[in-house]
């Protein structure tokens, strides 16, 4: 038998140096013991918070920046110069529209030539704006031997040659400052035959007119005839809707805004068969002298697709370019 004391001593008084317990120490003890004592449920039977929270492995480098996102990929088209790709562009065109297959039977087939340096190709359509080829030609060769002297037509070539320079060689002051003009576009990188072979036509297009005396028309006839793009529709070119006109034997010349719609079938080869529509326009003016007077009656740009050494023959009634 154990003895006992009784009444039992009082409680051990605190001791007045310690700090006091807080309330949520209280509360802490009593939620432990009520763990201790019923281990499946705290509060309300809800037994998710019984359970260990799970800590979450961090890896040494988490703290690493993420890398940026890879920039937007686009793929170009093949140029229609490549093997095999004018083949494919005719038999795409024949099959999606009958009116344009029975006339790829009459005409000629395009002939494509090598490819050029653009910047080279880009000063040589400004020298031939609105100029005949009997006097462009000439003109064009002069400005050949006179940038020899600087070591061949580069940027840095045409920018020593000052407007008289140009001048003595038949080569106007607008021209000169369209020429300087392109020259220090390419000087100080904002263009560069590198960017012009690798943008995509959209922003080719807006890059391109930002050059004083190059036009959408202008840029529209590069791509198409520098760089063999193959799906380029020059809507603006009166000789091209007059083509589309004739094919489709409209009442009148399609305006640029409808010709993105009747030319619609032909994608991916729009250049293939804005192509055919000049040479659509050409052969009725030479067998229709109504037709002639149409075409000889509207404005049009010298400039001729072989200014671009495209094809042998030359093209007429191309629209001048609003530049």
């Amino acid at each position: 038998m154990t003895d006992s004391i009784w009444p039992p001593p009082p409680p051990p008084m605190p001791d007045p140096t310690l700090p006091s317990p807080s309330p949520s120490a209280s509360v802490s003890c009593t939620a432990v013991a009520s763990v201790s004592a019923n281990p499946i449920s705290v509060l309300d039977g809800d037994e998710s918070l019984s359970r260990p929270k799970k800590l979450r492995k961090v890896s040494p480098d988490s703290t690493a920046p993420l890398p940026l996102p890879p920039p937007p990929f686009f793929l170009l088209p093949r140029p229609l110069s490549a093997p095999g790709e004018l083949d494919a562009a005719i038999r795409h065109l024949r099959a999606a529209d009958p009116h344009l297959a029975a006339v790829i039977d009459e005409l000629e087939p395009l002939s494509l030539h090598q490819f050029q340096p653009p910047f080279l190709t880009l000063a040589r359509s400004i020298i031939h704006q609105q100029l005949a080829p009997k006097a462009a030609v000439p003109t064009y060769e002069r400005f050949l031997k006179l940038c020899e002297v600087h070591g061949g037509v580069s940027p840095a070539a045409v920018l020593a040659l000052s407007a008289e320079h140009l001048r003595q060689i038949g080569i106007s002051a607008r021209k000169s400052s369209y020429l300087h003009d392109l020259s220090r576009k390419f000087h100080t990188g904002v263009l560069s035959d590198a960017a012009i072979v690798s943008l995509d036509d959209r922003s080719l297009l807006s890059l391109l007119t930002m050059v004083e005396g190059i036009g959408t028309w202008s840029a529209h006839m590069f791509m198409i005839f520098s760089l063999h793009r193959p799906d380029i529709l020059p809507v603006g070119d009166a000789t091209v809707r007059r083509g589309v006109q004739l094919l489709y034997g409209l009442g009148e010349t399609p305006r640029p805004s409808q010709m993105e719609q009747l030319c619609e079938r032909w994608r991916p080869y729009r250049s293939v068969g804005s192509w055919y529509m000049w040479r659509l326009s050409q052969a009725k003016a030479a067998a229709t002298p109504s037709a002639v007077g149409l075409l000889a009656g509207a404005p049009h740009q010298s400039l001729m697709m072989d200014t671009f050494q495209v094809v042998s023959f030359p093209l007429i009634g191309l629209l001048i370019d609003n530049e």
